[in-house]
């Protein structure tokens, strides 16, 4: 029997290969996006409504799941949207809403699912992360925040589900060419004293995206967790991710300043 992958945020960037990598690998993977119509002819799986921000929209999602399906083995935690901007330059209003996407929305969807795992006493929730999620970077404050706080929740769900059979895993990519930037919201509110940082740290954020790694590597590390009976909770993807962690916190100030000379690079 195959089994029942949820994707969110399957209409473009990781999730759209990474739902598009498990359908060709022999899973039923249902996809979500906030206008599915749009997609559905130009993608190889099924594709259905999900807004984030809705409570309605996700609880309606669970329910239609579960209804038409019957069984979900796997959930794969994708969707959301990146908001750049020096901190004390953004509304607390565009912060938030980066938490009630990034985090909050992540959450209830999870919530949404969760019962359903205990009554079958299996499943597996996997949530893309990011290495911001890890070591934070300028310019990034409220996404990072939001990262970081995915980290430490699935952290502790992990304990609180494994004697249910549920495991949990984290996706974290370095690097990759996406069409992230492309989806950001950012702060017309601009401070003079900030300029340089800020100029620095965008030219830097285009670079290091225009220069990233294959983001199929992304939607092969997660074919190779949904394989796996138990996986392991952190899934770094790549290259220098284990530097970067290592040189934060073993070695007191040597992260800072390689980002800050990086910076004046670009």
């Amino acid at each position: 029997m195959k089994k029942n992958i949820l994707v969110t945020g399957a209409s473009s960037g990781f999730g759209l290969l990474i739902a598009t990598k498990l359908q060709q690998s022999g899973y039923n993977v249902i996809g979500t996006s906030r206008n599915p119509e749009k997609m559905q002819a130009a993608v190889p799986f099924k594709m259905i409504a999900l807004n984030l921000d809705s409570e309605q929209s996700i609880n309606s999602l669970s329910e239609r799941i579960f209804n038409e399906i019957g069984r979900l083995d796997i959930l794969i935690n994708n969707a959301g949207f990146l908001v750049t901007g020096i901190a004390e330059e953004i509304p607390i209003e565009l912060g938030r809403q980066q938490f009630e996407t990034n985090f909050w929305g992540t959450i209830k969807v999870t919530n949404a699912i969760l019962p359903h795992f205990r009554k079958q006493k299996f499943g597996k929730i996997i949530t893309v992360g990011s290495i911001t999620g890890l070591v934070a970077f300028p310019n990034t404050s409220y996404y990072a925040a939001s990262k970081h706080a995915l980290e430490g929740y699935y952290k502790a769900l992990r304990y609180e589900l494994s004697e249910f059979n549920i495991r949990v895993a984290m996706i974290e990519p370095g690097s990759f060419k996406t069409n992230i930037m492309d989806n950001s919201s950012t702060t017309l509110h601009r401070i003079e004293d900030y300029n340089a940082l800020r100029n620095k740290s965008e030219k830097y954020a285009d670079f290091i995206v225009e220069q990233g790694e294959d983001p199929a590597m992304v939607a092969a590390k997660v074919l190779k967790v949904v394989e796996t009976d138990r996986p392991k909770f952190r899934n770094l993807v790549g290259k220098g991710l284990s530097v970067l962690i290592t040189l934060q916190h073993f070695a007191n100030g040597t992260l800072e300043k390689t980002i800050l000379k990086q910076l004046n690079k670009a």
